[in-house]
């Protein structure tokens, strides 16, 4: 995996998770609908702070076995099965989702309560389990397959996945902010109907490259 795919990979599977609705999603909605549109880049502000020193944990603390192609294969299916099952939950949850909007309009007197807006991002992901799992598997995935890159390749994997959630929560910040939507119940459906498929797909990718780790590991 060269570094260009890292980077459109760690996009693609960022977005597809910051999709989903979940208690980031939620906050964001909430701060901008009261606060206008800055509250969802400083909602990724919150989610970055949290997780830059798990990464960093994963890194220093599983040095030496990032780089064993057996360790790598292992955590490549791991990463590939936990990526089916999320596309296959988003894909049963999709006739029931639609955006969650705010009910009330920002008020551009009030002044931006930065610290409680980046405390709200960085607790609303360490209280998702969904948070710990992604991590676990999907992220550490990521960090096998950028090790051979050294501090480069972990940069460029963290870039591409910041940059998805900073797009999608900024989006969503600005659309409460000017009290409309950028998309329709069913476009949004369909967008994230087809994130479950690139998710099922790169679970295969990830699968394939796994098993290649423990071919490579055991002949």
């Amino acid at each position: 995996m060269g570094l260009s795919v890292l980077f459109v990979t760690a996009f693609v599977i960022g977005i597809s998770g910051a999709l989903m609705p979940g208690p980031v999603l939620f906050a964001t909605v909430r701060w901008s609908a009261a606060r206008g549109r800055w509250a969802g880049p400083l909602v990724v502000v919150g989610h970055a702070v949290v997780e830059i020193p798990l990464m960093l944990a994963l890194i220093f603390g599983l040095g030496e076995l990032l780089s064993a192609e057996t360790f790598v294969g292992i955590v490549g299916l791991a990463g590939g099965a936990a990526l089916l099952v999320m596309g296959g939950l988003m894909l049963r949850a999709l006739p029931g989702l639609r955006l969650p909007t705010g009910a009330e309009g920002p008020n551009p007197d009030a002044a931006l309560p930065i610290r409680r807006i980046v405390a709200a991002g960085a607790l609303t992901s360490v209280s998702n389990p969904y948070f710990t799992f992604w991590w676990a598997t999907v992220g550490l995935n990521f960090m096998a397959n950028a090790a051979p890159f050294g501090a480069l390749g972990y940069a460029v994997f963290y870039s591409g996945h910041v940059l998805a959630d900073l797009a999608w929560y900024a989006a969503v910040s600005e659309s409460v902010h000017h009290g409309r939507r950028l998309l329709s119940d069913a476009s949004y459906r369909w967008l994230l109907g087809l994130c479950a498929l690139l998710l099922m797909a790169f679970a295969a990718y990830f699968g394939y490259r796994g098993y290649v780790f423990i071919a490579s590991a055991g002949a």
